[in-house]
């Protein structure tokens, strides 16, 4: 597939810099945080067909935070545990004042 651009994607996704000099392979786990954080369904197909999902889930194991949503759907469509990502651990290990 063609390489992808950061004016291809949504605007709120990339609000904070210019996207015309963001390189999406060099950040792959920032651009693929932000979509599942913010993204459209869109945004998330884009990345999809480029990255492919065996390379997005491994992305996703690596990240320090992501939102339980995103974590479920992550699992649920590669047929993973939650337990494999970083992230769940991590936020295990802090929890919130309202959940004590």
């Amino acid at each position: 597939m063609n390489k992808i651009t950061a004016t291809e994607l949504s605007p709120q996704l990339f609000w904070d810099i210019d996207k015309s000099q963001y390189d999406v392979d060099k950040y792959p786990e920032w651009t693929v945080q932000r979509i599942l954080e913010r993204g459209r369904l869109s945004d998330w197909q884009l990345i999809l067909n480029y990255f492919g999902l065996d390379r997005i889930v491994a992305i996703c194991k690596t990240l320090r935070t992501l939102p339980p949503e995103a974590l479920s759907y992550i699992c649920l469509i590669s047929n993973t545990n939650k337990e494999d990502y970083r992230c769940y651990h991590t936020a295990q290990s802090n929890p919130t004042l309202w959940n004590s």
